[in-house]
């Protein structure tokens, strides 16, 4: 069931809210929390889907927040709020209230939000796109005990991951980290098999992907051993090499899907470890509405420091020889006299 409300409040929404679950023969209210988008109209659709999705294992209302973008002066002047009621199979297991704001409302977006919250139930806040600076400091950011952003999504994944670190707040976290919980399962438990002290590592993925600098700093961080980020084609995180004593741990996947995992001492098996999408990764981050302290610490490990542990790589043979006359203070043009010193005793004869 759909009700569209033009020009509506808070109050009118509830009441349709109220009116529509009578309708289908619900009055009950059977979910567990709320759960706020803060999008824009470009990805609503995907990020709604993606809710839609979760909620089959986390029944929840979902309030979409679409700030509309004025036109001209006398529109940003204009307060108005659009709304979409959405109940039974039109909003999966819950309840789906799509809002878009305009005008001088935008600015004023938890005021209109509030009143729609579930009551005694936690709130989560989700920016699929465009998340802000501080997250707990946004007036949408203060309503939940969770804040989840996506790095991803960013223009520059690595700059976004230094000011997520510099504006930290417990209850943050972020997608990218959710995609390498089976990496850091599978390692924790090869580690564990082979009971080793780790050297050094590496950590091979995309450029530009922020899970992969998550992935490093924890390992940095947890093993506080150097770890090389090395680029590579993708898709995603590709592979991951621990150095140990007895041999190295390494952990690769080529294809997105299907991981290979080699150990000192056993044979190579293949392991599932599939590229998950939105709706499985949002699902994870709800079933726990606690600080995750794990990614507080690697996050805030740092990428600066993390590039900054690289192993520094030794210098050619003959550079080496060819600067060690200037090391060691002697001139380079001085390298050549030891060839006339025949000459010098033939003219003493």
């Amino acid at each position: 069931m759909k009700i569209d409300l033009t020009e509506t409040n808070s109050s009118k929404i509830n009441a349709a809210l109220v009116q529509a679950r009578r309708d289908i023969g619900t009055p009950a209210i059977g979910m567990v929390l709320t759960l706020v988008i803060v999008t824009d109209e470009e990805n609503a659709y995907d990020a709604l889907k993606s809710a839609n999705d979760a909620s089959h294992e986390h029944p929840s209302r979902i309030v979409v927040v679409i700030k509309r973008v004025s036109r001209s002066p006398r529109s940003r002047r204009d307060a108005r709020l659009d709304a979409e009621v959405r109940v039974g199979a039109d909003s999966g297991t819950g309840e789906t209230v799509v809002l878009r704001l305009h005008g001088e409302l935008v600015d004023h977006a938890q005021s209109v939000v509030l009143p729609l919250l579930l009551p005694d139930a936690p709130v989560v806040v989700w920016w699929p796109d465009g998340a802000p600076a501080d997250l707990a400091g946004d007036p949408l950011g203060a309503l939940g005990q969770r804040r989840i952003t996506d790095t991803y999504s960013c223009e520059d994944p690595t700059g976004a991951l230094a000011a997520r670190a510099a504006a930290y707040a417990p209850g943050d976290t972020d997608l990218s980290w959710t995609r390498i919980t089976p990496w850091r399962s599978m390692l924790a438990a090869a580690l564990d098999q082979q009971n080793l002290s780790v050297s050094s590592a590496s950590v091979e993925g995309e450029s530009d992907n922020p899970s992969c600098e998550l992935l490093a700093m924890w390992l940095a961080d947890r093993l506080q051993v150097p770890v090389r980020r090395t680029p590579s084609a993708g898709p995603g995180l590709t592979a991951v090499r621990l150095e140990t004593k007895d041999g190295a741990i390494v952990l690769d996947r080529a294809d997105g899907a299907l991981a290979t995992l080699c150990m000192p001492g056993q044979p190579d098996r293949n392991v599932a470890l599939k590229r998950r999408d939105t709706a499985e990764l949002l699902a994870e981050e709800l079933r726990r509405l606690d600080p995750d302290n794990t990614y507080e610490a690697s996050l805030k490990f740092g990428v600066a420091k993390l590039r900054s542990s690289d192993p520094v790589p030794s210098e050619p043979p003959a550079k080496a020889e060819a600067e060690a006359p200037a090391k060691a203070g002697a001139p380079a043009e001085e390298a050549p006299k030891p060839a006339a010193k025949p000459a010098k005793k033939a003219a003493a004869k």
